[in-house]
């Protein structure tokens, strides 16, 4: 038991490879930390690395709002991607 709240959940383990790992490890440190059943030191160590974590996952969000293109139709019919981020104006997409 005393090994169970010593250390922080998968403390020692490293960020993982993808968006859905990153979220997969957040849910399970949220669910320790909800059980109630850690240590106030494990506690800690498990928030600092849900707040790492947090943070590596708003990196790939970013990272995967720079490359998403949005296929514009052109008069002619062609298609033809045009960046998509704050850059476009949503007014061009409501126009009266």
């Amino acid at each position: 038991m005393a090994d169970q709240e010593s250390a922080a959940p998968g403390a020692d383990e490293a960020t993982p490879d993808d968006f859905a790992g990153t979220l997969d490890r957040l849910e399970q440190l949220v669910a320790r930390l909800e059980a109630g059943e850690l240590s106030l030191e494990a506690s800690l160590a498990a928030f600092e690395q849900g707040v790492r974590l947090t943070r590596e996952a708003q990196q790939r969000l970013d990272a995967a709002e720079l490359q998403v293109r949005a296929l514009v139709e052109q008069p002619d019919g062609t298609l033809e991607d045009a960046p998509f981020g704050p850059d476009a104006s949503p007014e061009d997409d409501h126009a009266r």
